[in-house]
């Protein structure tokens, strides 16, 4: 690992170094990793723009060997990623081999859509030359590629929402180059990924501007990426504070473009009265299990509970707390993330609406998350905005509502949210069918007797939800539904066939599947 910033083919060095923490010790990392400038986003920008239209314009069969030829090349890493990932994130090696499966699970299954070719979403109305009053000229359209995208790497996840996940696997599925902005607290592992890319670029003969990595952990680099002319659009996973600045920025250039930004969430869970007088102290078990995963540090972490005050609500409770005093501290991502989680607990345990119910127990570490779990009256909570903010961490607050009305009214008053876990039986039916088109209008996923912790990477999954969630509550960041942030759609009317598109070519050369004048064929 030699430390460098990748524009497109070329390594490059810089005058500006930082290094990473170990979020473990505390302690700065000894390898240091050149900061890029203005200069390389420029230049990484022009690149990705010069190749542009070669690599939107390949065939889908090209573009998935370039997706199974990354998978390939971050497995031939091997375990130099898991332990570079280990000491920059103070993860687990499970976790982390896990999120190697996924990374390279989900570029394969892109590949797999893009060579199935139902995304182009090729259309052709034949022409109707004797219609009266007017003749119908020839239609077709298909799905094209935006252009150059910016992707942003995540802190908590450092392969599957960093330079290899779905972002970036979304973007150049669809055929847009990408520019990667590297996350600063894991620069070696984002390297080797970046170069395990780079070599694929190569292998394949694609040009070299389909991919360049720039390092770094100034705001003003990532500010300049999203504001450079040539860049169409943006992937982003991280705070609300960060995803509004760019998308002001993004908002302000002359040619504003879509900044899709996954951002903030508590994700309600709903313990139903049936369900909770069978199994109260149980669930409350499960819920501090589902809390303290990772820290706490999912962006589907559990950090609302409602419940109708009662008995139950009093059992679940204590479940939860001989759970959650007995639960181990674990290591934050970064200095700044535990410092923010240290800063949201002391705001809660301050403020005179909620009261703290139990702490899991002290680390020896130096960024070490206690997990807490606190309570509150519905009539507070809606009273008071300051406790529907997320705290970053393994941390939750539990709502007491008097009644349905009450429970209905905090459902109402909820932020647009990435999920919402309703925890039922039989018993509860007809309340859930109640409380069921208030979730709809409020998050992006709704499950049943589960907890949100954990996100498949399927065809059907939808990780995204109205504002602030995500910028664009119509889109997914997980699963092959997130192509279409990267897609527009083009119409050819009256075209010759020799210069259309091949994926819309009367002989269909590409054997695509088809909508001819609404039918599928």
């Amino acid at each position: 690992m030699t430390g460098a910033i990748l524009v497109g083919g070329e390594a490059r060095s810089s005058d500006r170094f930082f290094q990473a923490t170990d979020p473990a010790t505390g302690e700065l990392i000894e390898a240091r990793f050149p900061e890029a400038g203005i200069e390389d986003v420029d230049a990484a920008c022009r690149l990705a723009d010069l190749a542009f239209m070669d690599y939107a314009m390949s065939p889908p069969t090209r573009i998935a060997a370039f997706l199974e030829k990354i998978a390939e090349n971050i497995l031939a890493i091997g375990d130099d990623l898991i332990v570079s990932a280990m000491r920059e994130t103070g993860l687990p090696r499970p976790r982390l081999e896990g999120e190697r499966g996924r990374t390279v699970g989900q570029l394969r299954l892109f590949a797999g859509l893009v060579r199935q070719g139902e995304w182009i979403d090729a259309r052709i109305d034949p022409a109707m030359p004797d219609r009266a009053p007017a003749p119908r000229p020839e239609i077709r359209s298909r799905k094209m590629a935006l252009g150059p995208v910016a992707v942003f790497g995540a802190s908590n996840f450092p392969l599957a929402f960093s330079v290899a996940g779905g972002d970036t696997a979304s973007a150049l599925a669809a055929g847009c180059p990408v520019v990667f902005k590297g996350h600063p607290a894991h620069p070696a592992t984002g390297e080797l990924v970046a170069r395990a890319i780079q070599s694929a670029v190569s292998d394949c003969g694609l040009p070299e501007g389909v991919f360049s990595y720039l390092p770094g952990p100034s705001h003003e680099l990532g500010q300049a990426l999203v504001a450079h002319p040539l860049i169409t659009a943006v992937g982003f996973t991280g705070s609300r504070a960060g995803g509004l600045a760019l998308m002001k920025t993004a908002a302000e250039r002359e040619t504003p473009i879509p900044v899709y930004a996954e951002m903030s969430s508590i994700n309600p869970v709903l313990l139903l009265p049936s369900r909770l007088k069978a199994a109260a102290e149980a669930l409350g078990g499960a819920f501090v299990g589902s809390l303290t995963m990772g820290a706490g540090q999912f962006c589907t972490n559990p950090g609302l509970l409602l419940v109708l005050d009662g008995p139950d609500a009093d059992r679940f409770l204590d479940g939860a707390t001989k759970a959650l005093v007995e639960s181990a501290a674990l290591t934050m991502l970064t200095p700044g993330i535990h410092a923010a989680y240290c800063a949201g607990i002391e705001a809660l345990a301050d403020h005179g609406g909620a009261r703290l119910v139990a702490r899991g127990l002290v680390g020896e570490g130096p960024h070490m998350a206690r997990a807490a779990l606190f309570e509150t009256s519905a009539s507070q909570f809606l009273s008071d905005p300051v406790l529907s903010r997320e705290v970053f961490g393994s941390t939750s607050l539990l709502v007491r509502c008097k009644d349905e009305a009450e429970l209905c009214a905090v459902l109402e008053g909820l932020e647009g949210q990435l999920t919402a876990t309703l925890h039922m039986d039989e018993g509860d039916q007809a309340l859930a069918g109640r409380l069921m088109p208030r979730l709809i209008r409020k998050v992006g996923r709704i499950l049943a007797n589960g907890w949100p912790t954990g996100v498949e990477v399927t065809h059907a999954m939808v990780h995204g939800g109205p504002f602030p969630a995500t910028s664009d509550g119509r889109t997914t960041s997980v699963g092959t539904m997130a192509i279409e942030r990267f897609l527009r759609p083009v119409c050819f009317q009256d075209i010759s066939d020799v210069l259309l598109p091949e994926a819309l070519r009367q002989d269909n050369p590409l054997s695509l599947p088809l909508r001819v004048d609404g039918q599928r064929i």
